[in-house]
């Protein structure tokens, strides 16, 4: 088993905490980073409220074994880890169900996001454990090879490297880059800003339009701009 990354800063988690996997998204497409760091669709919250912000540590399997993930959940050194598990987006079963879920989380993971299916949905939300999987199925798992641990694997189409951020939220799941994370958060706070603007102009324009005063320009000045250009 390789060495668990070292996890990021409380500022870095505290930064992202006040954003939205939506943003860090666009930060990402701003800055040409491929797939802008979205999971596949498929990939959800167990339910809508869940939210999970947190270190990547990622673990391999396939087959429906989870023997890997009991693995990690008891050798994690310390607290703030989010797993992340490549699965192969394997159908044949769940890999994780609340009794692991329960495990993860009393050890210190802050949740779990999987390639693959998870289970025992009412136990995971009586969890209050963040919990993003590709789906529900009652089927057990299998308890067999060691897979990997902390390697970089590809999870929902997304490359994740150990020590990257992850985000999750009823959206889906976020990946920023380890090594990009600065500009990242940087270019999501600026659209932050923006939609924090707009909601503003929108709203003055609504309150206008039923008080009958004048409205003012609704349509931001982007569009103003695209369109001037395409009558040139």
């Amino acid at each position: 088993m390789k060495a668990y990354p070292e996890l990021l800063s409380d500022q870095i988690i505290k930064r992202a905490n006040k954003l939205a996997s939506t943003l860090l998204s666009d930060g990402m497409k701003e800055l040409g980073i491929p797939y802008y760091g979205c999971m596949d669709a498929k990939i959800k919250a167990v339910d809508p409220s869940m939210k999970v912000v947190g270190t990547a540590m990622t673990i391999e399997t396939d087959n429906g074994d989870n023997f890997p993930i009991h693995l990690a959940t008891y050798g994690a050194p310390q607290e703030g880890y989010v797993m992340v598990i490549d699965g192969k987006g394997y159908e044949g079963c769940a890999y994780i169900g609340d009794l692991i879920m329960g495990a993860a989380q009393a050890v210190g993971y802050k949740g779990i996001v999987i390639d693959g299916y998870s289970r025992d949905r009412e136990g995971n939300i009586a969890l209050q454990f963040p919990v993003f999987s590709k789906g529900l199925k009652p089927a057990g798992p299998i308890k067999k090879d060691p897979g990997k641990i902390n390697v970089p694997v590809e999870c929902g189409g997304i490359t994740v490297y150990p020590g990257d951020l992850i985000f999750g939220d009823f959206d889906g799941v976020c990946v920023v880059p380890r090594n990009r994370l600065e500009e990242v958060l940087a270019k999501a706070e600026e659209k932050q800003a923006y939609e924090e603007k707009r909601e503003k102009a929108i709203n003055e324009y609504r309150e206008k339009k039923a008080k009958g005063e004048p409205l003012p320009q609704l349509a931001p000045q982007w569009v103003l701009d695209l369109l001037s250009g395409n009558k040139q």
